[in-house]
Parts: C-alpha cells; sequence; structure tokens
C-alpha cells in the first residue's frame, strides 16, 4: 500500500511539472503553435462555392482566393481602382454602329449599338493540382468515367490519389460565361447580365430547350453571339450600347475561369451523391485552394503550389507608407501558408478567443463594444485601455452600402409630385434625427447620409459641398440638422398644421412597413414612433412576414419602409440607378423600391451611366442630387462604418471593401503571436497545488491507520 502511494504522488507530481502549459487551452492543435497560419471563422456554412452561383458576402471569403477573375481592385489606393489580374491589361473597348463599323471614343453615345471588349489574360498560369486534370497514358482522363467499384473508396475529393494541372487560357472564361446562362446552375445575374451580352439571353434559351428534350448539356457545343475565344489568350465580349460598367463586373467571380474538365468531372451522378461537387470543391487559379470543406468543423484554405508569380503593390496612397502599408513592396505573394477558418456559433466565444489571441481578427458587436472601443469628449472613437496593453491595432472604413426610409410615391398620400407631398417628406426627413439613431441603436458606427452615395465612391462630395441643403445646414464647419420648428412649418406648409389635416382637422396617420422581425427591432420602431410624434404624426408599424412584405413592395402597397443596399462595384450608377424610372419596382419588377419617377433625373441618369468618371460627369451628378433633395423620396439614412481588431502580429492590413482576394496581401508574425498567447494564458497552477494537498490531506490519515495497523501486525508475529 506505501509502494502505491509513493507511487501515486509522483505521478501526481510529475503531472503538474511536466505539463505543457502554453497547450491547455488553446482551440488548436500543438504543432500549429508557430506556424504560418491565419485564424478566422465562420457561422454558417457556405451554400454555394460555384462561382456561377456565389453571391453572398460569406462565400466571397473562400471564392475571392480561389477562382480569379481577369481583374481585380488595387489593395491600397482609393477611390477603388481597377487594375489586371490574370489579364496583361485593363480591357480594350471599341464602339460600333448598326452595321457593326468602329465609332471613335468621341462620337454620341446614341451613335453607339454595340461595345465590344477585349480580354488578354497572361500567359503561364496554372490552375491548382485537381483529379479532373489527371490522365492515363493514352491521354484519356482518369476520373472522367467513374466505375461503381472505384467510387467504393471514395468519400471525399481527398481521396482521389492522382491530381494534375494544366495552363489557363481565354477558353475558361468564356466556358465560365457560358455556365452562367446554364438552367442546371441558376446563376443569380443571368436576368441582368442578359440585358447587355450579346445573344446571352438566346443561349440560355437554347440550353432551357435542350435540357426539356432531355438532351446532356455541353457548354462546349454551342456558342454566344456576344462571347469569342480569338485565340489561347484573348476573347471579346460583346454588349448592347456602352455598359462601361461591364468592367466592374469583369473583377467579380462569377467572371472568373472555370476549367470544363471540373464541370464534367463533377457531373457524374457517383460523386453528386456524395456531395462532390463544384458548389462544395471549387477549382481555380487564386493563391489558396479549399483542403478541408467540413461545416461542422472547419474549412481549410492552403497555397495553390502552382501559384504564379504576384506581387505586394509598390505604390498606394500618401498615408500608406507612414502606416507600414509598403514594407512588403514588390515581394512575392501570398504570405500566409494556410487559412483556416472555424465554426463559431456564438459570437461571445470568437470575443474571448480573440481575446486569447487565438483569432487574429475581430469585428465589434454591440455586447463587446464598451470593453473594445473609448469615445472621446468630441465623439472620436480610439482603443480601451485594455485593448491597448494588448497592442490591438483599429481600423475603420465607411461602408460603400446605404440604409435608407422610402417613400411610396404611388402614395396618395405621402408620394406625388406635388409641392405639398415634397414638403411633408422634406418635413419627415428632418424630424428623423439619424445621429441620434447612430449613436443610439449603432454605438456611434456610421454617418448620416446626405444622399444615396456613399464615401469612397466617385460623386461623393465631403463638407459643405455635400450637405442635403433641405434637411441640414451648415453651421461652424459642420453640417447641422434643421429645427424642429422649420419642420412643423413645413408640415404647415404641406397641409397638415401640427399634424392635421387643415381641411377635415383628422389626425395624420402614417403607416410603416415591415417584414417580421424580433423583440430586438421594437426599441427601434419605438425610437421611430417618437420621431414622428415631434410633428403630431401618428406611425403605425405594420409587420407581416417576409414574403407578404416583399408581395406590399411589388405591388406598389407599402406606404412608408424601410430599405438598404449594398455596392456590386464603386460606381455612382449602382446607386442612382435605385432611383431611375424605369427601374420601379411596381412597375418593372427593379430596385427602385420608392416607384420614384422624374424625367429630368431620368434623362441625366442616362446621361451619366455610360460616362467615365470626370468634371462633366460629376457636374451632371450634382444637378441630379438637388433634383432628389428637393422631391425627398428618401428619408436618407445612413452609411455604416465598419471596426475591425488586428492584434499586434498582423501586418498589411487595409480595409478594402470592394476586393474579395485581399487573403494573400496579408502578412502574420507568428513567433510574435506565439509569445503573447503564452503572456495571455499563463495558468492559474495554485487550483491544482490546493487540490494536491487536498488530495493528501484526505489520504494521508487513512495511510497512516493503515500503517499502524499493519505495524501492530508485524509486532504481534
Amino acid at each position: 500500500m506505501m509502494r502505491f502511494l509513493s507511487y501515486f504522488y509522483i505521478v501526481l507530481f510529475l503531472s503538474l511539472t511536466g505539463c505543457e502549459f502554453n497547450a491547455i487551452n488553446s482551440p488548436y492543435p500543438g504543432e500549429q503553435a508557430k506556424q504560418n497560419i491565419l485564424y478566422s471563422s465562420f457561422t454558417l456554412r457556405p451554400k454555394h462555392l460555384d462561382p456561377a452561383r456565389s453571391y453572398s458576402a460569406n462565400e466571397s471569403s473562400f471564392t475571392g482566393q480561389i477562382y480569379e477573375p481577369p481583374l481585380q481592385y488595387h489593395y491600397l489606393k482609393r477611390p477603388y481602382e481597377l487594375i489586371p489580374l490574370t489579364a496583361t491589361s485593363l480591357p480594350t473597348v471599341v464602339y460600333l454602329d448598326a452595321a457593326g463599323k468602329p465609332l471613335s471614343s468621341q462620337d454620341e453615345t446614341a451613335d453607339v449599338v454595340y461595345s465590344v471588349y477585349t480580354i488578354t489574360i497572361k500567359p503561364n498560369i496554372r490552375f491548382q493540382p485537381h483529379p479532373a486534370f489527371a490522365k492515363k497514358a493514352d491521354g484519356d482522363f482518369l476520373y472522367h468515367h467513374l466505375e461503381p467499384q472505384q467510387l467504393e473508396s471514395i468519400s471525399t475529393l481527398s481521396d482521389f490519389e492522382v491530381r494534375s494541372s494544366r495552363e489557363l487560357t481565354a477558353a475558361d472564361y468564356v466556358y465560365q460565361i457560358k455556365r452562367l446562362a446554364s438552367p442546371e446552375i441558376h446563376s443569380p445575374i443571368l436576368g441582368l447580365m442578359s440585358e447587355y451580352i450579346v445573344g446571352l439571353g438566346d443561349y440560355a434559351e437554347l440550353q432551357r430547350t435542350r435540357l426539356k428534350q432531355g438532351q446532356t448539356l455541353d457548354l462546349r457545343g454551342n456558342e454566344i453571339a456576344g462571347v469569342k475565344v480569338l485565340d489561347r489568350y484573348r476573347y471579346q465580349i460583346k454588349v448592347f450600347g456602352k455598359y462601361p460598367q461591364l468592367r466592374y463586373w469583369l473583377a467579380m467571380p462569377f467572371f472568373a475561369a472555370v476549367p470544363w474538365e471540373a464541370d464534367q468531372f463533377y457531373q457524374q451522378a457517383g460523386l453528386i451523391q456524395r456531395n462532390i461537387t463544384l458548389d462544395w470543391f471549387p477549382v481555380g487559379t487564386g493563391p489558396y485552394q479549399l483542403t478541408e470543406n467540413d461545416p461542422n468543423s472547419q474549412m481549410v484554405l492552403e497555397k495553390n503550389p502552382y501559384y504564379r508569380d504576384d506581387y505586394y503593390p509598390t505604390s498606394g496612397e500618401v498615408s500608406d507608407e507612414a502606416q507600414g502599408l509598403l514594407a512588403d513592396a514588390g515581394k512575392k505573394l501570398p504570405f500566409v501558408d494556410k487559412v483556416i477558418f472555424l465554426l463559431e456559433k456564438e459570437q461571445t466565444s470568437y470575443w474571448n478567443k480573440f481575446l486569447q489571441g487565438y483569432y487574429d481578427v475581430s469585428g465589434i458587436s454591440s455586447d463587446s463594444f464598451e470593453q473594445a472601443i473609448q469615445v472621446g469628449s468630441g465623439g472620436e472613437f480610439g482603443l480601451s485601455q485594455e485593448m491597448a496593453d494588448k497592442g490591438v491595432q483599429l481600423r475603420t472604413a465607411v461602408g460603400t452600402s446605404t440604409f435608407y426610409i422610402g417613400f411610396n410615391m404611388q402614395d396618395e398620400v405621402v408620394g406625388g409630385n406635388s409641392a405639398q407631398a415634397r414638403k411633408l417628406r422634406q418635413a419627415i426627413s428632418i424630424v428623423i434625427d439619424y445621429e441620434e439613431y447612430i449613436s443610439i441603436f449603432l454605438n456611434g458606427r456610421g454617418i448620416a447620409a446626405q444622399g444615396p452615395i456613399p464615401p469612397g465612391i466617385f460623386g461623393y462630395h465631403d463638407g459643405e459641398a455635400g450637405i442635403n441643403h433641405k434637411v441640414y445646414q451648415w453651421q461652424g464647419q459642420q453640417a447641422e440638422r434643421r429645427s424642429v420648428n422649420e419642420a412643423r412649418q413645413l408640415l404647415a406648409e404641406a397641409g397638415y398644421p401640427n399634424g392635421r389635416a387643415a381641411k377635415s382637422g383628422e389626425p395624420l396617420t402614417l403607416y410603416f412597413d415591415v417584414p417580421a422581425s424580433g423583440p430586438e427591432a421594437r426599441s427601434q420602431f419605438d425610437w421611430l414612433r417618437k420621431q414622428f410624434q415631434k410633428l403630431g404624426v401618428q406611425l403605425v408599424i405594420r409587420s407581416t412576414d417576409y414574403n407578404r412584405f416583399q408581395d406590399k413592395m411589388r405591388n406598389s402597397q407599402a406606404q412608408i419602409f424601410q430599405w438598404g443596399w449594398n455596392a456590386d462595384y464603386p460606381d455612382p450608377e449602382n446607386f442612382l440607378f435605385l432611383l431611375y424610372g424605369p427601374n420601379s419596382k411596381a412597375l418593372s419588377g427593379g430596385e427602385n423600391a420608392a416607384n420614384y419617377q422624374n424625367p429630368a433625373f431620368d434623362r441625366l441618369f442616362e446621361q451619366m451611366r455610360v460616362m467615365p468618371n470626370n468634371a462633366e460627369r460629376q457636374k451632371l451628378i450634382d444637378q441630379m442630387l438637388v433634383l432628389l433633395t428637393e422631391d425627398a423620396p428618401w428619408v436618407w439614412g445612413y452609411h455604416p462604418k465598419q471596426f475591425s481588431l488586428y492584434h499586434a502580429w498582423n501586418r498589411n492590413v487595409k480595409p478594402n471593401l470592394m476586393a474579395n482576394n485581399t487573403m494573400k496581401y496579408r502578412r502574420i508574425e507568428p513567433e510574435k503571436r506565439f509569445e503573447l498567447q503564452q503572456v495571455w494564458n499563463r495558468p492559474l497552477l495554485w487550483p491544482l497545488v490546493i487540490l494536491f494537498l487536498i488530495v493528501i490531506l484526505l489520504i494521508l490519515p487513512a495511510s497512516w491507520v493503515y500503517f499502524r495497523k499493519n505495524h501492530k501486525k508485524m509486532a504481534l508475529k
């Protein structure tokens, strides 16, 4: 017994002194501690990783690193600037008349019937290794005709033993454009692109007919009239009229290259049954490849071994060098070897791990805002002392998005083009205090909008030149919201003195339509009612399920509503088209949810949309904004401000709200991360020591009794 107890004490002591303390609370395997790995997370599995279908921000975190369209956004420059990615240069464009004859760039837009874009891609770009490219000795594909016995050992893509690659060609980009028209894929941009790309709609109809007839679709078999392969490295896209925004689309994964071999490989029924599809296992030419897709645990991106020579930018904004953002200028990309995305369902769990140093980057939720941010007396934001002590860096950026309250311009009360209706909308615009809303509900993370165009987009004016003079006045070098008294005067001129109809004396009651929302939205609705009460106007919140709400919007049955828009690309057209008459939601199902109609605005929009960013375009935009200010079809709400926290071991951090392939620019210092993790996660040993002593105190009496009994027995003998 005594020998056993001795062994027990020795083992317990060694278990305490021999622990690897750095691994006690780490969520990662010990061998990863000092590796060049970037750690991030996801809350919901991306639904689509097929670039023809994917259109969600959480999906672009993956598709942007795997696939490569011909163009990209400069990582550092603002305003956002398009530059080549796989292309040798920006596309060239030739304008044609109705007879197909070239026009000079000085010709009137009305004479341009077609625009032809020519894209030239770089040679020697290779796809990531993939079984779809593997071939037998005779040149036939190894895995394109899998037999049942071959499939018995296949459960995931990594089970294929042989992988190969090939060079990217222009035909791969053309093939992807054809995929947008496939009835089996249901691309969300097919309708829009069919309005511009010549022959795309006809090609889609042909594929639908073939599918109805039971034919197997082989997208290589037919051509799109306006999309042509010129040679191995050049292809053309022909669009109707002038559509300069096509260049922005050429920087999105929708127009990334997809090899036909992968498409054919994934069409095998046996693989589809095993969920081995392009939606689950993408294949591209980007800096990273998806090597693990486990939605219940983690998703892993690793360096593409065939990634070409690509380099960190050598220029940026004036302040970039001082901030260390050009320290890696000209160095080969990517810097990080692996990116691990872990499933985190709870924000609290993610935040705590970030504080421990186990996540490299974090956003700031409302619950953690006060812990992370300190607001100065002038309203400026800074890091809390806790974050500063950890060396955390704060990066902010005003989002390329806008949130607003819209008036249904077809409504009998708040709509219409009469002077009285405009004054009613202007009065409401004044009293809805979005500065207060941002302070209460967004922790100050936003700026009040002066119009539909957010900062960072051409056409936006900062300072006095950009304020909405119907809602604000310039006082002391800043915009100040006009007084409630001015709003009440406008309301009286609109025919509702003190919130009552001048003729009947009936109180003015307005209706705010919203999709069904949870308890957390009630405080916002209460706040909104109080804003209308400043005018003596009663606001009734009408909440319906989302489908019913959508029907109301389509049928012009909503009176006042809340809406938002995130930029597809950094061009004022992508915001001003939300108020373009022909885009009316009620009339054409477009994105003009307010059903705003102003012929003067529409004429200016049609001129502005096809112009380059120059002084003439800015002049037209300014004229359009004056019309919008007067008509007030929206209560110009706010542009959200994004806050991100980065630990001290992160390098090359600059928010880029347009680019989705930014992972390759990121660099980390794993050794520094490991050192700080040790400092922040030193284990508390005293509970173990106390436990050790308690165990000894519990065992010693029994040991003593046992010893005495045993000693007596020995004495009697």
